[in-house]
């Protein structure tokens, strides 16, 4: 028997989540109150009902509760800006515990039964203290959350090296595995500085862009293969793998010339120099 789903978002999510719609009309876009594992919370439904088999359930649906009023919105809005607005009485509280971690942001669900502390610390970092003196203050359910650099860019935002926005910001890149192979398919310098993103990882960029250069990579020749082109034979000295282009090595007993060629122009053989 196949399962209804819907899927939505959290507030600052960049990744969507099942939910099962209980038997409610939903539109994309629509607000709606859900059960999860720290309580209820808005969410913006993101796609259309879909029926999956039971056995493509990633984890236990949790439920639409329902239909979010004006009212929820309303209120969600101030307290989102409300725990915004503590944040650097959280930072001062940390820092009075001294405490090896930094604070990145404080946020609430929409109707601020709790709050959650995001921070980057290098090392584990024992808490405890400092949640009983939130608590105290605040009243409220306290979560500290410790997460990485490309979460900690994610949620602060910035613009990458390109000018635009952070990948992780748009939703690129947070769940792709990245590495350097990426780097050296698209033919880029292995400098540090030039892969390395604000957050001080490699560019999430390079994974996206990544399967366009695997797939060219597949039919363009090896450097230092020996390929025939129209004006015979010659040596690959370099690979443009965005204009799917050759640059070829012609030499004789005089002097030696370079020409680019087009993919197409040329016929590949499996023998090097």
């Amino acid at each position: 028997m196949q399962i209804e789903t819907i899927e939505a978002k959290f507030r600052n999510g960049v990744h969507s989540y099942s939910f099962s719609p209980n038997g409610l009309e939903l539109n994309v876009g629509e607000y709606v109150i859900v059960d999860t594992e720290k309580g209820h919370d808005l969410v913006r439904v993101t796609s259309s009902v879909k029926r999956l088999e039971p056995n493509e359930l990633v984890e236990p649906l949790k439920n639409v509760l329902r239909k979010a009023t004006e009212e929820d919105r309303q209120m969600a809005e101030e307290n989102y800006k409300k725990a915004e607005g503590l944040l650097s009485e959280v930072k001062a509280l940390v820092r009075k515990e001294k405490l090896d971690m930094k604070v990145i942001s404080v946020e609430c669900n929409y109707n601020y039964s709790r709050l959650t502390v995001n921070f980057t610390a290098e090392n584990r970092v024992d808490f405890r203290e400092l949640v009983k003196k939130l608590v105290e203050k605040y009243k409220v359910r306290i979560e500290l959350r410790q997460i990485g650099p490309r979460d900690a860019t994610r949620l602060l935002g910035g613009l990458g090296v390109c000018g635009k926005e952070c990948c992780c910001r748009q939703g690129f890149g947070i769940n792709d595995h990245v590495s350097i192979k990426m780097a050296k398919n698209q033919n880029l310098s292995l400098n540090p500085n030039n892969i390395s993103g604000l957050c001080g990882k490699l560019l999430c960029c390079l994974a996206y862009e990544n399967p366009y250069y695997e797939e060219v990579l597949k039919v363009m020749p090896k450097v230092n293969s020996i390929i025939m082109t129209p004006e015979g034979e010659g040596k690959v000295m370099y690979n443009d793998l965005l204009k799917k282009t050759v640059s070829v090595k012609f030499s004789n007993e005089n002097e030696s010339e370079i020409k680019e060629f087009g993919l197409e122009e040329l016929k590949i053989r499996d023998k090097t120099k």
